[in-house]
């Protein structure tokens, strides 16, 4: 039975495959159990669980051998993630005979990459793009590029910067000389530490009751006692302002960078910020802006997504940057 809210692409669109995926990763098989329906499930409010999760799904889809992330930080959820990749795939392929352009000659900047890699690892391995994964967390950096040095199939297609400034975005890490088709973002989108610690309680609650679960109803699993620990790192998870504060910010330096990014995109995820944003967009005088709805399980999100550029020069832009010049 899939899960036909993903996208159509996504390979995750199927319910886990837990007999494949704790002979990926043996320590998984310790936090299965049956649920009264006789289904294999697992706690998904469990932090060590998930990561395991990750990691054995990372393995099937995506060939990746080494991953790992410190204590402490963000371990997302990867049928979301790779759900945004392609979304923004098809972005690029209205202008491209609808096709998506595949291979190293499509460049993709990733704001906020923290320390799972996450998205330059999905959009290499889906499509072959070259990546370039910017935080402003040392750590975060230094992890990523860990797990891409171990990684002989990532190590040629993603790079990773540190952003010194925490004042800027795309100053410091979109070079003079540089071209990039997509940049993507998940943005933090609470306002202060405590309202992020109400947030992480939520989800806990949430998934312990089984609420999250791909085709399950039931936990087999007493909840767990909420920690940050499940959720990540501050600037991961708010910032001054949350997230109209943190995306009106990227908008106005976008500008800066007009004739160097195809496409600016970033995940929206409460919907009453839409307007204001709009209001933002009209005021740095960008040419084009779509929004694209996406829906994982119960949660309703968004990437808004626009450029600087018409659509004849996305056309040019196809022809030169991904034809071979």
């Amino acid at each position: 039975m899939k899960k036909t809210n993903l996208h159509p692409r996504n390979p995750h669109n199927a319910p886990y495959d837990f007999a494949k995926l704790t002979t990926l990763e043996p320590e998984l098989e310790a936090f299965t159990q049956l649920t009264p329906r006789q289904d294999v499930s697992m706690d998904f409010s469990n932090p060590q669980a998930v990561k395991l999760l990750n990691k054995a799904l990372l393995k099937q889809f995506y060939g990746v051998e080494f991953w790992d992330i410190p204590e402490g930080y963000l371990c997302p959820a990867i049928p979301g993630r790779a759900d945004y990749i392609h979304y923004i795939a098809d972005l690029l392929a209205k202008k491209n005979g609808g096709k998506v352009p595949k291979g190293k000659k499509v460049s993709v900047l990733d704001i906020g990459t923290g320390a799972s890699c996450v998205y330059p690892i999905i959009g290499s391995q889906s499509y072959g793009w070259s990546f370039v994964g910017s935080d402003i967390n040392l750590i975060s950096v230094n992890t990523s590029e860990q797990i891409v040095k171990m990684n002989r199939n990532l190590s040629a297609k993603i790079r990773c910067r540190l952003q010194k400034d925490s004042d800027a975005i795309f100053r410091n890490i979109i070079k003079a000389d540089e071209k990039f088709d997509l940049t993507l973002c998940n943005p933090p989108f609470h306002m202060s530490a405590n309202e992020a610690n109400r947030g992480t309680q939520r989800k806990v609650r949430n998934l312990s009751k089984g609420k999250g679960q791909p085709g399950k109803s039931v936990s087999p699993y007493p909840p767990q006692k909420p920690t940050l620990n499940f959720g990540g790192q501050n600037a991961e998870l708010w910032c001054d302002g949350g997230e109209i504060a943190f995306l009106g910010k990227m908008i106005d330096e976008s500008a800066q960078f007009s004739g160097q990014c195809l496409w600016f995109t970033s995940l929206v995820s409460k919907k009453d910020n839409l307007p204001k944003l709009y209001q933002r967009l009209k005021k740095v005088k960008v040419c084009q802006v779509k929004t694209l709805n996406m829906s994982q399980g119960n949660k309703i999100s968004r990437i808004l997504a626009w450029s600087f550029l018409s659509p004849d020069e996305h056309a040019a832009w196809a022809e030169f940057y991904w034809s071979g010049r």
